[in-house]
């Protein structure tokens, strides 16, 4: 899978996938929640998945927006498993009852991934913005489980919860959730006009992450992942990751609704479309990609004993915050 003359990998291993930007929640943090964009018919959307699965891509995950607006949902997933691609989903829940997790089941999802951000209902449907979003997200959980789905959970990190994290595992273990995401707060879109109110303080990140990290390590009956390359110089951090610092642009990419590719779905710089250009020369020649797999250390980044670790931490918080890919992450605490 890599090119020995380049050092990367040929494709993606996955590609991030926006079938649409409609939700029907408006929540706190959103990075999409106030774009538009023109949606693809479902033989354009095929037409997507073979270039993808010619491509060697082996995941694909759905995002949006909300991937159940999308009537053709199933369709298009069937049709990808029938292509060879492990397909997964990121949903809020709402309208995932047992007939949709069946369908689910039929289609070939790999796992589903529900979003909640609180084990208190009412701290979580505030932060989604939508009364009720709590019960119908733990219901979608254990929908999933009856019908055989395995299900993670994606939790935001952020002022609401940062100190209470363990509920959101112990909510897990009751749901029969396989793994949780402790995902880091990006600073996008509605993230960036409320990140006063929801983000924390670099020292009050370092603190989460090592607590954090002490719980993974003692916990053994479920799996707790982390996505944030910022912690890569803390005691405890073990992983061994295929690339360091951030993974978009080098082991994943973004798809829009129209067939616009991005680094990630949180760094809105287009660098092509998969419809309508040549794949290969975008991957191995994009200035924008190149530039985020060669990053220079700027800032307080230079000189650091840790640099080589994290290579400036998440690039798309950078951006969000200074327009510089190669600045170094807000989030940092050296």
């Amino acid at each position: 899978m890599t090119n020995p003359l380049t050092e990367q990998f040929s494709a993606p291993l996955t590609f991030n996938w926006a079938l649409s930007y409609s939700c029907n929640f408006a929540c706190s943090h959103c990075y999409s929640r106030e774009e538009q964009c023109d949606e693809l018919g479902t033989a354009e959307l095929k037409q997507i998945i073979d270039r993808i699965a010619a491509h060697q891509v082996p995941f694909i995950n759905f995002g949006g927006g909300e991937p159940l607006m999308r009537k053709d949902l199933f369709e298009i997933t069937a049709y990808a498993r029938q292509q060879g691609l492990n397909v997964s989903m990121n949903s809020n829940g709402w309208l995932l009852d047992r007939a949709a997790a069946e369908q689910i089941k039929a289609s070939g999802f790999r796992s589903v991934g529900i979003s909640i951000d609180s084990a208190e209902a009412a701290l979580h449907d505030d932060f989604r913005n939508r009364p009720g979003s709590f019960l119908r997200a733990v219901a979608a959980l254990d929908a999933l489980a009856e019908a055989g789905v395995r299900s993670t959970m994606s939790s935001v990190i952020s002022r609401i919860n940062h100190k209470s994290f363990r509920d959101l595992l112990d909510l897990a273990r009751e749901h029969r959730v396989s793994q949780v995401y402790l995902h880091n707060f990006k600073c996008s879109g509605r993230g960036f006009k409320n990140r006063e109110d929801l983000d924390l303080t670099p020292q009050e990140w370092k603190d989460f992450y090592l607590v954090a990290l002490q719980v993974k390590q003692e916990t053994k009956d479920l799996l707790i992942s982390f996505d944030d390359p910022v912690i890569a110089s803390l005691p405890g951090y073990e992983e061994n990751p295929l690339v360091k610092g951030s993974s978009c642009g080098k082991l994943s990419l973004n798809l829009r609704p129209n067939g616009d590719i991005t680094p990630c779905g949180f760094i809105p710089l287009v660098v092509g479309n998969i419809l309508t250009d040549d794949f290969e020369e975008i991957w191995y020649n994009s200035p924008t990609l190149n530039k985020m797999r060669n990053k220079e250390a700027k800032g307080k980044c230079q000189g650091c004993n840790v640099y080589e670790d994290c290579l400036g931490g998440c690039t798309a918080r950078a951006f969000a915050t200074t327009g510089d890919l190669s600045d170094p992450d807000p989030h940092c605490w050296k």
